[in-house]
């Protein structure tokens, strides 16, 4: 993944021109009022322009002038999945339990804003642009609607997935609005109120500002995407101004996003007011004009902002949320008693077995329980740039109990993802793996020791996603000297190992690992399957087939376990396997890729095609899928259609080698040597030699004889 490569100091100024503001804006409870709930995505405190910002965000500056806007407000968490369920729960990572973008689902029968609008009448619809949000985890509960229809990707080695972005997900919400369907009616308007959760996704890296964006914020390309953000809002805020029926408005970020700041590029391992700190802007939106505006300084949290909601429409707050109403304006005043938060940064813990992130906030003062503790007095010193940890031990023994009160509980058990999803987040950037929880955390084990490495990973992940494999090896092995018990590294390493052919070196990765005391149980399964990928078959079934009798047992491993059965010549016993993972996650289109081959095999042609349509229809963006219907077109004797599905292949992935090769070499042998030449020379440069020795041999043979 693309980043920027600058550093941002996180200085928020208390007070920002821009915002046009009276001591207290005119907020009440409307009973049964419209609700559109917009989160950003890595949205940072001071990135829109009534904030002071580099982004011109004339939409939002709108909104905050007709409402309040809170500039201490933050988030509990620093990763999308975590920081989103507790602004729809109204409750703290602890409680709701999605400590991670992966591995964490929402109970069925949680109580979220959607359930508790819907059971008061409301029309509910979601629509949201990124797969840390996808319906699979849970957040969908009491929605209507819930689109979650953005960019897919089947693609092993792509890391940057095409996000779908505000100006596609702005008109889907604004036309749903436009009809506001009743919740047991789906017709036009019946007079029910609506309630629409919009999430956009733009300022998440890569960032990639569409035109003219690109050009307006040269060189600071996040702040283009937070700009172009803002003018795809404008229409859906006008829509509301034309309303004859008002509109609680509430906007905030998920996160931020550190863009160099304290050595973090983008956001998740530690957190400083670059990503906790996030903007918050609450307005009643209503025809003919705009009410007064009002800045408050008062210490605002996502979990206030459940109550908010509930007590602008006029519902009752249940007594059991944590977090307090910002409507009444006393509530909104610095005098009024403290709000203390808590919060959290898992990831490091979870995915690399570094030490757990918590912490605490009392007015402006932030304190954080690390190995090395860090304490911050943030009106002194808003970047943080001083540590009082250990001036003032008394201080700091009463912010660690305050945290403490919380009796936050450590992460739970976390369940496997699907390949298709684990692709999907490393596709976003989302690197994970399953690191073991240590009884004890050092000083070594404290992120702020360990962010070169987090650098390093993400280097990593940049140059195989540019095509430099030997520069992602490299970087790497170095993390694996540095950090031997790094699950992650060593799996990365393995797959990339395995990518560029060198499949021995992979085994040798593996077997490393597990030689250093690595425990991973997907380290395991990875070992067997490229084992099996060697020709080791034996060796990869005595791996892979004790994992296969676990009852839970993810479907990557059984999907491997699958693959050596049918190079074994069990095709029964494969078979089943596939069947077996189709039940694990059926919304997934490799066990029908893979079933469809068994059939492809044993000249079944007819269940073939049909496996391979149903793997297409599941995953338009499936380079294996069309390949395989190319290879059934070819068999039934339909060179053009075949030509058609292997073209389609190439396109969705450059490096479905399979694909390159049958579209080439058949083209060329129906004697279309223009058509066929560019994706033989793309075979000859990228095909890893150890893998393709002959077809390589073939292809240059017939470059050489068109010359």
């Amino acid at each position: 993944m693309t980043r920027l490569p600058i550093v941002v100091a996180a200085v928020f100024a208390a007070t920002a021109a821009g915002c046009s503001r009276s001591p207290q804006a005119d907020l009440h409870p409307i009973a049964r009022q419209n609700v559109l709930l917009i989160t950003i995505d890595t949205l940072r405190a001071d990135a829109l322009g009534c904030c002071g910002g580099q982004a011109a965000t004339p939409a939002l500056d709108r909104l905050a002038a007709e409402g309040v806007r809170f500039d201490f407000a933050h988030a509990h968490a620093v990763v999308t999945l975590t920081s989103h369920a507790s602004i729809l729960t109204g409750r703290y990572p602890f409680e709701h339990g999605l400590r991670d973008n992966s591995g964490y689902r929402l109970p069925p029968g949680a109580r979220t804003v959607a359930t508790t609008l819907k059971q008061a009448g409301y029309a509910t619809a979601a629509f949201v642009a990124g797969f840390p949000l996808h319906s699979r985890f849970g957040l969908n509960q009491g929605f209507d609607v819930y689109d979650d229809r953005f960019g897919d990707t089947s693609v092993p080695t792509e890391f940057g997935m095409p996000e779908r972005p505000a100006s596609v997900v702005v008109p889907l919400a604004r036309a749903w609005i436009a009809r506001a369907p009743g919740p047991q009616h789906g017709a036009l308007s019946t007079g029910n109120p609506w309630f629409v959760w919009l999430h956009l996704f733009d300022p998440h890296a890569p960032y990639r500002p569409p035109a003219p964006f690109d050009t307006l914020y040269a060189g600071r390309p996040y702040y283009g995407e937070v700009a172009a953000a803002d003018a795809a809002l404008a229409p859906l805020l006008d829509d509301l101004r034309g309303s004859d029926k008002p509109t609680l408005v509430i906007v905030t970020g998920d996160h931020g996003e550190a863009l160099g700041d304290h050595g973090e590029q983008s956001h998740g391992l530690f957190a400083y007011e670059s990503t906790l700190r996030v903007p918050l802007i609450v307005a009643e939106v209503v025809r003919g004009g705009s009410r007064p505006g009002e800045l408050s300084s008062v210490s605002a949290r996502h979990i206030d902002i459940f109550p908010t909601l509930l007590d602008a429409v006029g519902l009752s707050i249940p007594g059991d949320l944590p977090g307090r109403t910002l409507l009444p304006a006393p509530e909104r005043r610095l005098d009024r008693s403290s709000r203390p938060m808590y919060f959290e940064a898992m990831g490091a813990t979870l995915n690399r077995g570094w030490a757990p992130l918590a912490g605490v906030l009392v007015d402006r003062e932030k304190f954080i329980d690390l190995p090395i503790a860090e304490r911050y007095e943030l009106a002194a010193d808003p970047s943080e740039s001083s540590n009082l940890a250990g001036r003032s031990p008394e201080r700091d023994r009463t912010l660690l109990a305050s945290l403490r009160g919380y009796h936050a509980s450590p992460p739970g058990q976390r369940v496997a993802e699907t390949p298709d999803a684990a692709a999907r987040l490393r596709a976003l950037g989302y690197v994970s793996a399953n690191a073991p929880a240590k009884a004890r955390y050092t000083e070594a084990d404290d992120p702020k020791r360990l962010v070169e490495l987090d650098q390093a990973i993400h280097a990593a992940v940049d140059a195989f996603g540019s095509g430099r494999s030997s520069d992602a090896v490299k970087i790497y092995q170095e993390v694996i000297g540095r950090r031997p018990d790094m699950a992650i590294a060593y799996r990365h390493l393995a797959f990339i190992e395995t990518q560029r052919g060198n499949i021995e070196a992979a085994i040798d990765v593996l077997q490393r690992a597990a030689g250093n005391g690595v425990s991973d149980p997907r380290l395991a399964a990875q070992l067997g399957e490229v084992l099996v990928d060697a020709g080791r078959i034996t060796e990869g079934l005595a791996i892979l087939e004790p994992i296969a009798r676990d009852p839970n047992a993810e479907a990557g491993a059984l999907n491997a376990l699958g693959i050596a059965y049918a190079r074994a010549g069990r095709a029964e016993d494969a078979r089943r396997v596939f069947e077996r993972v189709l039940t694990v996650d059926s919304a997934s289109p490799v066990p029908l890729e893979n079933l469809a081959m068994l059939a492809f095999e044993r000249g079944d042609l007819a269940t073939a095609r049909q496996r391979f349509e149903q793997a297409i229809a599941a995953n338009p963006r499936s380079s294996r899928a069309h390949a395989g219907a190319g290879l059934v077109a070819m068999r039934a004797g339909n060179r053009q259609a075949a030509i058609e599905a292997w073209t389609e292949a190439v396109q969705l992935d450059p490096r479905n080698f399979d694909a390159l090769y049958n579209l080439g070499v058949t083209l060329a042998h129906a004697g279309q040597y223009t058509a066929a030449q560019p994706y033989l020379e793309l075979f000859l440069r990228t095909a890893p030699p150890p893998i393709y020795t002959k077809d390589l041999q073939e292809v240059s043979r017939l470059l050489r004889a068109r010359k």
